[in-house]
């Protein structure tokens, strides 16, 4: 990446040595893990191209948008409404939280069984790795699990960070808490910005982000059809700078990378082997630059098909409804919409479970793999009940629990092959 950028980082306050060594590691990473594919879509430049400047053009927008009073917000979780954020004028980034960074340091502060997000996400604010963080101009952070909820307490040692409580089940009851901390934001959002919500601008925000949402998901239903005209890899890569991108520049760039896919199809244009086996990945979500098992699958006979995933199919199922004239009627239609998201930190969650069986069938999926970051409990439980449907439905199933290290690459690939085999 370019040195015109050094001064930028280094006013963020970067770790500038480390940050030139991560990288570089990604950039070697990245060039293996996609570069290196044959015969991919052209629309997946534009992607490639952000993720070149992800630490560089990216976050010289965020800090044009800083100088012009507009608020930057730095989440975890797709349990935050972008849509609110839009309303007041922000940004909203997705953080650093795909990779082993500073662990050391981190556990001086966190048990040594905490999963890999948690500490990732640590890990960048520790190291000073991750300029989204040091430019956020406060953290939003989420009760979605337990793990989460004790490293906030120490994130906020370090940044600015706001809490919302999101409810564990869903009930009447849950839903009217959901409400509360819904009106405790867009208040919060109000007061940091100096800016008031309005009905315009509400609307405006979420009809934006139903744009995003509604190309994203016109991504899944070409990759039903057509499995083989692009990656699961570059699907998964297109969801993730979803939470990085401009909103608009990025519906605009997924739009032409579909019109190319769809042509890619009735030509019958694929990449890799026509005939591979079809996955459909289900479980813990996958930050950049987590991007291990899908390789791993793709390079074993493979072709992820959809990913049930906070990273893919469950953040983009619903949209929020744009009607109601007042700003009250359309928050209760955010309420609505994200009380949908069925994460495992619910109880119980039947529905997660009704998600998968239902994008098994609209994917034309082969087996399911259900991924699981280690000491993630809410996800290693519900992988019971993920088996339990496949064997009820003659899915066939695979449950992989691992780590952002390489050091289990090996070991996953041989239990893949084995699983691919035999499907």
């Amino acid at each position: 990446m370019s040195g015109e950028y050094v001064n930028m980082w280094k006013e963020l306050g970067l770790d500038l040595e480390s940050h030139d060594q991560l990288l570089s590691v990604l950039g070697q990473a990245y060039g293996d893990i996609f570069l290196s594919q044959k015969n991919r879509p052209e629309g997946m430049k534009y992607f490639d191209f952000v993720v070149s400047e992800v630490h560089g053009l990216r976050i010289r927008e965020i800090m044009e948008e800083k100088a012009k009073g507009n608020i930057i917000v730095g989440t975890f979780c797709v349990y935050v409404p972008e849509e609110l954020v839009l309303a007041v004028g922000g940004v909203q980034i997705g953080l650093c939280a795909g990779a082993e960074i500073a662990f050391e340091k981190v556990e001086e502060y966190l048990p040594r069984n905490t999963c890999a997000l948690i500490k990732s996400s640590l890990g960048f604010r520790l190291g000073r790795l991750c300029p989204y963080t040091q430019a956020a101009d406060f953290v939003v952070g989420e009760t979605t699990c337990d793990g989460k909820k004790k490293a906030y307490e120490i994130f906020g040692e370090m940044k600015d960070v706001y809490v919302m409580e999101i409810p564990q089940m869903k009930n009447d009851a849950d839903r009217a808490l959901w409400k509360k901390e819904i009106g405790r934001f867009t208040a919060e959002l109000e007061k940091r910005s100096g800016r008031k919500i309005t009905a315009e601008s509400l609307k405006k925000g979420i009809q934006t982000v139903n744009k995003k949402r509604a190309v994203l998901q016109r991504l899944a239903a070409i990759r039903y059809k057509y499995p083989f005209v692009i990656s699961g890899r570059d699907a998964l890569l297109v969801n993730q700078v979803s939470f990085y991108d401009n909103p608009e520049r990025f519906t605009d760039s997924v739009a032409k990378l579909c019109d190319e896919l769809e042509e890619r199809g009735k030509k019958k244009i694929s990449i890799g082997e026509a005939g591979a086996k079809k996955i459909l990945v289900s479980g813990c979500p996958m930050a950049v630059p987590n991007w291990k098992v899908p390789f791993v699958v793709e390079t074993s006979g493979a072709t992820i098909v959809a990913e049930e995933s906070c990273v893919g199919e469950r953040n983009t199922r619903n949209a929020v409804k744009d009607s109601g004239s007042s700003v009250d009627q359309l928050l209760d239609n955010i309420v609505d919409r994200y009380m949908k998201i069925n994460c495992a930190c619910f109880t119980p969650n039947k529905e997660r479970i009704e998600d998968i069986s239902a994008l098994y069938a609209s994917s034309g999926a082969d087996g399911v793999i259900h991924y699981s970051l280690q000491f993630c409990t809410p996800y290693l439980v519900e992988s019971k009940k993920v088996k339990d449907l496949c064997d009820s439905r003659n899915m066939q199933f695979l449950a992989i629990e691992t780590d952002y290290s390489s050091g289990d690459m090996e070991q996953l690939k041989t239990r893949i092959e084995a699983f691919i085999e035999k499907i």
